[in-house]
């Protein structure tokens, strides 16, 4: 099953995603669940959040795969939803 995560950064935390973001990345590779992913970008196009479209099991596997995200690990973010989705269009 398809599940995006959505996960919004706290105020003030890009130099926590920064000094993460080589863990996170290893981190996706590593697991090789991800189907997709980008940063959420504010106006200025700062890395605000994240989108990652995760393609497990169930649930249950994309809450373990979340919690044990380095990102989430450091405390970068402020909200993570996880809710199925389902692929129309593209890829």
């Amino acid at each position: 099953m398809l599940i995006a995560l959505i996960a919004r950064d706290k105020p003030g935390a890009l130099d926590i995603r920064k000094a993460n973001r080589e863990s996170h990345l290893a981190y996706i590779d590593a697991t090789g669940v991800v189907n997709q992913a980008g940063p959420l970008l504010d106006d200025a196009e700062q890395m605000i959040g994240s989108l990652v479209i995760l393609a497990v099991a169930d649930m249950a596997a994309a809450q373990g795969w979340a919690d044990d995200d380095p990102y989430a690990k450091a405390g970068l973010f402020e909200s993570v939803e996880l809710i199925p989705w389902k692929r129309v269009i593209g890829g």
